[in-house]
């Protein structure tokens, strides 16, 4: 078993997840400005704090993906932030790449960029803590998209980036995203969600990739946003487990799907039904950033030196999402 390997599982094993806690300034700015707190660097500090100090990063998290600003804060507690979540037995991460930008040749698309610097930032990231990263690659859906040159442009970019992030000793999240938007069908996210998780693993097996140390993190197969086809929860599970199982090598040790616009309750629901006849030997788990904070973000808007008020709606979130991860989540264990 190789040291990326062993971080990988120490992420995913037992039920855990990932904490997605790597909104930017500006993303984050919004989700507060929403709720009527000001985004300050403060601010931001102590509700993510009081997320890493719960008693349910202990339980269910098994690694967080941190932001540029939030790993070298120090927590209030004089802990620098890699040290708080180190300390719950979950291991610090980092976003790594610097936001999608036009696809030249292709405006209408994205191409995530990050790349030119990245080799000085990892070592940096390393020093403070990071074991493991994450780079999104995001794909827009419609009739004529995603198109060849996205597949290939983000799959290229993801693969450069996975083996940046290995020679450094960490352990790569590779995020594929097919967007939600649109008014797509389930069938036709099931066959172009195929397409991009084909060519990145063609990307990354080019690029000598230990299949064995990295973290696959897709969207679930789902209708679009604004589709007039809405599928059950129970079609959900098959089409994403039809679509993980014919197009991921068996190395990879597991997958932490992103929310991707669910709601907290789809989220977990669809994690769990993936779970009850997941028959492969990948650990299948959860990547989730609004789908475990928003609940506990409302809460804390009202009251933000309310820390255990926070605490206990969060650890309840990351409960039902790590119950999911076990197909052991129930409608009736949400409304305890």
């Amino acid at each position: 078993m190789s040291e990326l390997n062993k971080i990988a599982l120490k992420i995913l094993s037992n039920g855990k997840g990932i904490l997605a806690a790597d909104e930017s300034t500006g993303t984050m700015t919004k989700r507060l400005e929403a709720i009527n707190v000001p985004s300050s660097s403060e601010n931001r500090l102590l509700f993510r704090e009081t997320l890493f100090s719960s008693e349910g990063m202990k339980n269910y998290i098994g690694g967080v993906i941190l932001y540029d600003e939030t790993i070298k804060q120090t927590s209030n507690s004089n802990k620098t932030i890699p040290e708080l979540i180190s300390s719950s037995g979950a291991v610090p991460g980092i976003k790594v790449d610097t936001g999608a930008k036009v696809l030249a040749g292709s405006p209408e698309e994205k191409v995530t960029e990050g790349l030119d610097d990245l080799r000085e930032r990892l070592k940096e990231y390393y020093k403070l803590g990071a074991r493991f990263t994450k780079w999104r690659g995001v794909y827009n859906i419609s009739n004529k998209y995603p198109s060849k040159l996205s597949i290939h442009s983000n799959a290229h970019a993801l693969a450069r980036y996975s083996a940046l992030v290995q020679e450094c000793g960490m352990v790569p999240i590779v995020e594929p995203e097919v967007l939600m938007d649109g008014s797509h069908s389930a069938e036709d996210c099931f066959n172009k969600t195929s397409k991009v998780i084909k060519k990145c693993f063609e990307e990354l097996v080019f690029h000598n990739i230990d299949l064995t140390g990295i973290i696959l993190k897709p969207n679930m197969i789902l209708a679009g946003a604004t589709s007039s086809e809405k599928i059950s929860c129970e079609e959900v599970a098959k089409f994403t487990l039809k679509c993980l199982k014919e197009n991921v090598p068996k190395d990879v040790p597991g997958i932490a799907f992103l929310s991707g616009g669910q709601s907290e309750f789809e989220a977990a629901q669809n994690l769990n039904e993936i779970n009850k006849i997941n028959d492969t030997d990948f650990i299948m788990t959860y990547s989730y950033g609004r789908a475990l904070q928003q609940s506990a973000l409302k809460f804390w808007s009202k009251d933000i030196l309310d820390i255990s008020g926070t605490q206990k709606i969060f650890n309840h979130r990351a409960n039902m999402c790590t119950l999911a991860a076990q197909g052991k989540w129930s409608a009736e264990l949400e409304a305890k």
